[in-house]
């Protein structure tokens, strides 16, 4: 949809971007489409990155906004999804480069949506990626990632010592100390999306074209600000889930409580401790046995447990991880 004057620069063309997260083999993964798949028409014509599925929203067609993303959602990948919810809108001047040459500002409302994943249908192979690939100093579960002090660190010293003043150092310092938990400061799973900004506006990743380091290695670039999105999926998830059982639309219907937490630690990026874990699943009510045993490769048969729908009506602090 575009809406303004006759003046190009004037317009706004409002689009929907979708964030579909799932679950694959106890990594998140985010599906995203072929460059064929319905989107190269809204596309740049030199992009060449990874893309979120996302389409314009068509008001004639479209009753409100969540639908319109169904429709897209289910026109470029065939899948239907059920938890949505609205992240945020993005706006921000030349996100889109076509408008740096003449076309509408372009105004995304973006989504976010769980699945439990299924087996792969014939030529999906390829579409779900692990998130971390996008943002691997976000993954903690093995430690603190290498790449923060061999490369991040380093390079954040350098932007942070070019500052014009001093004002500016300070605040740059600020940013650096607050976001990437340096210091005394301990670091904060969810702000995903102020560490991207703060790499970003460094110029440390190749959504900003630098030369300056292997960009590889600080995440694989998306489509025009699609990163940005997906960063501020990541952190509204990892915040969510310390007070809503939304992990729960990510689990089959019967699960172990070791599966259980391995998806939560897949989402926050980090270990927890399995018997304080159990013990706050066990406090809050959030699950109840099947009476099923199943057996596992390693280790002892494991009882099987499903979610618990009623302890929606039931409580408000329904979190699986303790902030």
């Amino acid at each position: 949809m575009t809406v303004g004057t006759e003046d190009t620069r004037s317009q706004i063309s409002i689009g929907l971007n979708a964030v579909i997260v799932s679950i694959i083999d106890q990594q998140p993964h985010v599906r995203l489409l072929r460059s064929n798949e319905n989107a190269d028409q809204f596309l740049p014509e030199d992009n060449q990155f990874d893309v979120l599925p996302f389409g314009p929203f068509y008001p004639e067609q479209h009753r409100t906004l969540e639908s319109g993303l169904r429709s897209w959602v289910e026109e470029q990948t065939h899948q239907e999804i059920g938890y949505v919810e609205q992240l945020y809108t993005f706006g921000d001047a030349g996100r889109d480069p076509r408008e740096q040459i003449g076309g509408p500002r372009m105004v995304s409302v973006g989504y976010l949506a769980l699945v439990q994943y299924k087996d792969r249908a014939a030529g999906e192979d390829g579409l779900w990626r692990d998130w971390y690939r996008y943002f691997p100093w976000e993954d903690w579960r093995e430690g603190r990632p290498d790449l923060l002090d061999r490369d991040i660190l380093p390079a954040l010293t350098k932007w942070i010592r070019q500052a014009d003043n001093s004002a500016q150092q300070k605040e740059r310092q600020e940013r650096a100390t607050i976001t990437f938990g340096l210091g005394e400061t301990p670091w904060s799973d969810e702000l995903v999306l102020e560490r991207f900004e703060l790499l970003y506006e460094a110029s440390l990743v190749g959504e900003t074209q630098t030369e300056a380091l292997d960009i590889k290695r600080l995440g694989i670039p998306m489509a025009l600000d699609h990163r940005r999105i997906l960063a501020t999926a990541i952190g509204r998830l990892r915040g969510k889930i310390k007070y809503r059982p939304v992990v729960f639309e990510l689990m089959p219907p019967t699960f172990t409580l070791l599966q259980l937490q391995r998806v939560v630690e897949a989402l926050s990026g980090s270990r927890l401790h399995k018997q304080n874990f159990r013990r706050l699943i066990e406090k809050k009510g959030l699950v109840e046995a099947t009476g099923q045993i199943v057996a596992q490769v390693k280790g002892r048969p494991a009882a099987q447990f499903r979610f618990r729908r009623e302890v929606l009506i039931e409580r408000q602090a329904l979190g699986v991880r303790q902030s």
